[in-house]
Order: C-alpha cells, then structure tokens, then sequence
C-alpha cells in the first residue's frame, strides 16, 4: 500500500488537512474493492454540470435511497427478496435484485439538482455552484497619504 505524507505542506498551506483524508478515502476504497454492480456512468454536461447514471433495473423508487454527507453521495438499494420468493419459484434467475451501496465523493461546491428513476435507469443531476465569495475578483491598490504628498511636492 501507498502512503502520502503530506506533513511539509502543512508549513505553508491553509486547509489541506481535507486533502489528507481525500487520500485517505480513497486508498481505503480501493483496498475494499468496491462490486462492480450495479453498472453507473459519469458524465459531464457543460462546465459545471454533471450525471450520475446507474443501471438499477428491479429497483422501485421505495427501494433505493439517496444520500449526502459531507461531500459523500451514497446510493443504497435494498429489495425484500422474501416477498417475491415467496409467491413463485425461479427455473432460471439472471437478474440480480440484491442489495447494493455505492459511493462517489464529491468536490466542493457541488450540489445535487434532482434524481430520477426511468425505464431501470437512475439518473442523478449535479452542478457545480461556486459561491461568489469563492470567485476571483479584482483588489484595487490604494494610494497612501504619504505617496500623493510627495508626488504633490514634486509637481510644485
């Protein structure tokens, strides 16, 4: 396994204590190979738009559940298997119903627009909203008092 130390930056750089635990996560999820099902797609729709799509055929709205926290998006579907065995019995079963748990982190400054479910697909909106605080502006440089009496003096 890989380790980052990222302890010279922190003499010089404000807030990347987030930047440790992003590398973190993201060494433990790759350690915990995370299922490769169900089947998702990760578009990005302009400058600051993007689509999460993921295949959930057999999954109801009630049965999938959608959550954020802290800049974590998980998606859990969970189905009751019992139910549906109960009233018939399967000669052959290629669709797999089970539970599933996938997450995606998320950057700063991204927020979710909607989710919808059609035709077996998820599709979950996000946008990338920087708040204007965030955004670069322009510093004017004021004159001291001390420099315009000195360029006064000089034109006198």
């Amino acid at each position: 396994m890989t380790q980052f130390d990222l302890t010279p930056f922190y003499r010089s750089a404000i807030g990347l204590d987030r930047m440790a635990s992003l590398f973190d996560s993201l060494t433990e999820s790759a350690q915990s190979q995370q299922p490769n099902w169900p089947p998702y797609n990760i578009e990005k729709e302009g400058e600051a738009n993007y689509r999460i799509t993921m295949a959930v055929a057999g999954f109801s709205e009630a049965d999938l559940d959608i959550t954020l926290h802290e800049n974590m998006l998980i998606v859990a579907g969970q189905t009751d298997e019992n139910a549906k065995s109960e009233t018939s019995e399967y000669l052959y079963r290629g669709i797999a119903a089970r539970q599933f748990e996938r997450r995606f982190q998320l950057a700063d400054f991204i927020k979710i627009k909607s989710a919808d479910l059609k035709d077996g697909l998820l599709h979950i909106n996000l946008v990338r909203e920087i708040p204007e605080t965030m955004k670069p502006r322009k510093i004017e440089i004021n004159q001291s008092a001390n420099l315009m009496d000195l360029k006064k003096k000089k034109r006198a």
